[in-house]
């Protein structure tokens, strides 16, 4: 349709308000940059706030552990300069001398931690990878709760199950048979009490358990899936699908579940002091009974009446203590061995 006509000395309206609007130098334009000036200034002691905030909680984790350590040094300064470092290599456990020796309870703590997870890292893993790889999905989930419901358990009922149910069963069933196969290894040998070493560390194996295989759970899904898909088509097996694609790139995740276990089985205390027997001895086989550092403070504590005996229990949460650290560094030190040439998108 043919256009009308307009004269040439038309011209387009005029938008007065809407180039006012737009203009820098409108009305409004002095309150905006005052606004976001303010939104500026507001912005930048939010995030100032927020920075000492965090920095304040990072150093309270600092001066926590600080506290706990100066506290440690100064209660066991008497026992500490009355033994030195005999204190550590000493057998002898004596109030009434005040003689004290810390060897027993450092090697009861770690032979049973040692057993809980040779016992417990093989089951968590295992249970981990079927709950990720072949458990039906109908299914997964009410295993992975029934798992993770292992931790909910308080220790002292952990205990009294060890002593009505476990002892006994292993007096009976258990050591006769391992004395009768693997006596020669001197390891399994000698009365059979139910309760002893071997009793604490599958007590502790039990409660490290949901620990370890919830960690490697979620560490195994965390691997690719396209690893899985690549293997299965080179027509790798579900074992070697496993081996080669999920163990390999999820061993640092797997080693710091590990290490966590084993923080908790080092200071287990009231399931531990049920079922080892309490003897500051040290014998080979794990059917004698032990003690630990944790269950000794525990014990005797409330009943030491001597500066020197509150003292030479004080190092001993002082070695634990500073046992905890060692572990600890070590397994940072392994992981980081293990995973510095692994790409970041395979760690957990």
């Amino acid at each position: 349709m043919p256009r009308p006509r307009t004269s040439g000395n038309s011209r387009q309206p005029e938008q007065p308000e809407a180039s006012q609007a737009g203009s820098p130098r409108s009305e409004q334009g002095p309150g905006l940059v005052s606004r976001r000036r303010f939104d500026s200034k507001e912005s930048k002691a939010a995030d100032a706030g927020f920075k000492a905030l965090v920095v304040f909680c990072a150093l309270a984790v600092i001066a926590v552990v600080g506290l706990i350590l100066f506290e440690l040094l100064s209660q066991s300064r008497l026992s500490m300069s009355k033994f030195g470092l005999k204190f550590l290599t000493k057998q002898i456990w004596d109030p009434v001398a005040e003689d004290f020796g810390a060897l027993p309870f450092i090697y009861g703590t770690l032979v049973s931690s040692l057993v809980a997870l040779v016992l417990a890292v093989p089951l968590s893993v295992g249970t981990a990878l079927f709950l990720t790889e072949i458990c039906p999905r109908r299914i997964r989930g009410i295993l992975a709760l029934l798992v993770e419901l292992l931790a909910a358990i308080p220790s002292v009922i952990y205990g009294l199950w060890g002593i009505f149910v476990l002892a006994p069963f292993l007096r009976r069933s258990i050591q006769p048979f391992l004395a009768k196969y693997l006596g020669w290894t001197g390891l399994f040998t000698g009365p059979k009490y139910g309760i002893g070493m071997l009793a604490a560390g599958v007590i502790l194996a039990i409660m490290i358990l949901p620990i370890i295989a919830s960690i490697t759970r979620e560490v195994v899904m965390a691997v690719p899936r396209n690893q899985r898909e690549a293997a299965l088509a080179l027509g790798a097996t579900t074992w070697e699908m496993l081996r080669m694609s999920v163990l390999r790139n999820a061993r640092g995740g797997i080693l710091g579940a590990v290490i966590l276990g084993l923080g908790r089985a080092l200071g287990e205390t009231m399931a531990v002091t049920m079922v080892i027997g309490n003897r500051p001895e040290i014998a080979k086989s794990l059917f004698a009974p032990g003690y630990t550092l944790a269950s000794v403070i525990a014990n005797e504590f409330t009943e030491a009446v001597g500066n020197v005996y509150l003292s030479a229990l004080v190092e001993m949460a002082l070695i634990l203590f500073v046992l905890t650290l060692i572990v600890n560094a070590l397994a940072g030190l392994l992981v980081w061995s293990i995973t510095r040439g692994m790409p970041s998108r395979t760690l957990a």
